[in-house]
């Protein structure tokens, strides 16, 4: 089992090769899309990565909750309802949702996606 600097690590690995980022630019606050330029694209090449070094498999609803995004009954009109929170909330308990709360009316996921977001889902997927 890797140890918390071994999965940070790793993670900030694949994500310098995989948007072509300086080491000094993937910090723990950055957002993937607004801070290291990634696009949708991208993000296959790094669950491909992260598949890879931590030897497991990703769903694609663990990074893309589109069937929680897309349900009128959590989302309408771009703002995030109570049902909505408490779906993503018990889909991916590892996301910051103090940010969450504070962007109800005019959530958007990508920018969820930060470094400490992607640790956070491996550490989950691993179990520690």
């Amino acid at each position: 089992m890797p140890t918390d600097t071994e999965i940070k690590d790793q993670v900030r690995e694949a994500l310098v090769e995989a948007l072509g980022v300086d080491d000094d630019e993937v910090i723990d606050k950055a957002i993937l899309t607004k801070d290291l330029g990634a696009e949708s694209i991208d993000f296959l090449d790094i669950i491909f990565r992260l598949e890879k070094a931590f030897q497991i498999k990703i769903p694609k609803d663990d990074f893309f909750p589109q069937s929680i995004l897309s349900n009128r009954q959590f989302v309408e009109n771009g703002k995030l309802k109570p049902a909505g929170l408490e779906a993503l909330q018990n889909h991916y308990p590892y996301l910051d949702f103090d940010t969450i709360r504070a962007q109800v009316d005019s959530f958007d996921m990508q920018d969820l996606f930060t470094v400490s977001m992607i640790e956070g889902y491996v550490k989950q997927r691993l179990g520690v």
